[in-house]
């Protein structure tokens, strides 16, 4: 009986370090991000915020560490920038990658399971397994670089109505660093975000063209490229603002314009392939079938 409490008490010890050993962390996480508001940063709880707690992840996040002593730093940085650009700052570049290499193994473990239980041949079992694995390698970062790549438009297709803003608020006589925090106060989706996040480093102690520097590295586009050096120069010159931002948001209006007109003229050749494959042959079948039903028929009556 002795032995039998002194087994569950060791047992209820180990629980309590193991649980402690997983929850501090999220505690200290936790104070950090309370110490954050504290600046008066405030956001949301996002998907990405609640399933980086997850096992998953953590796995990851291991799996990742493991992996990057061999791919470097150069890998790491790439991919980092990939990540900040798609807006998915709860993802760490490590994570990413642990996220490839789970994927590269895991894919192939479960074809594997799939093609030998379903009694494939050995060629199909093979190649199906070496193109699994370039898949689930390529796939996450394939993820990652589509979403960046449509918020970064998403930017873009936004940024002369900020310029809007800023000149209106330039025109009422407030600052340009005022006009940032009342743009960034009406503008939603991604430009907002990037916005919040340019007036909180201004906010820690960042001057305005390093945080404005900072927001060009998160969207390295040439729309903000244009906007960040035309504020740069103007304040560096000592250039009336206000007639920067009318010329800058004309010439992002030609710009999206000329934009809209590329896609136009792209469109035929995008259509072209399903026109070709889908719609062609099934118009074929309509109508020349019963032409070439008729042919067979006569030919067939004629030989007899």
């Amino acid at each position: 009986m002795l032995f039998l409490v002194a087994g569950l008490a060791l047992l209820g010890a180990g629980l309590v370090i193991i649980g402690r050993a997983i929850v501090a962390p999220r505690l200290r996480a936790a104070h950090s991000v309370a110490g954050i508001e504290q600046y008066g940063f405030s956001a949301t709880l996002r998907i990405d915020d609640a399933e980086s707690r997850s096992i998953i992840n953590d796995l990851a996040t291991i799996v990742g560490n493991l992996a990057s002593s061999r791919f470097g730093s150069v890998r790491e940085a790439a991919l980092r920038q990939h990540i900040v650009s798609a807006g998915m700052y709860s993802l760490s570049a490590r994570m990413l990658l642990g996220y490839q290499v789970l994927a590269g193994f895991g894919l192939p473990a479960v074809w594997l399971w799939v093609s030998i239980n379903g009694g494939m041949s050995p060629v199909l079992i093979i190649g199906g397994t070496v193109l699994m694995c370039a898949l689930g390698f390529y796939f996450p970062l394939s993820y990652v670089k589509t979403r960046a790549k449509k918020r970064l438009a998403e930017i873009d297709y936004f940024l002369p109505e900020l310029i809007d803003l800023i000149v209106v608020s330039l025109e009422a006589g407030i600052g340009f660093s005022g006009s940032l925090n009342v743009a960034a106060d009406r503008i939603l989706g991604p430009l907002g975000e990037e916005l919040r996040l340019t007036n909180q480093e201004q906010r820690m102690g960042l001057q305005g063209w390093e945080a404005l520097e900072n927001f060009q590295k998160r969207c390295p586009t040439d729309t903000v490229r244009s906007f960040v050096r035309s504020v740069v120069q103007g304040e560096r010159l000592g250039v009336s603002m206000g007639q920067i931002m009318r010329n800058l948001a004309v010439e992002m209006r030609m710009r999206r314009r000329q934009l809209a007109e590329e896609k136009a003229h792209k469109a035929p050749i995008k259509m072209l392939f399903p026109l070709v494959f889908m719609i062609f042959p099934s118009m074929f079948v309509v109508l020349l079938g019963p032409a070439m039903y008729s042919i067979i028929d006569n030919l067939g009556s004629g030989s007899k």
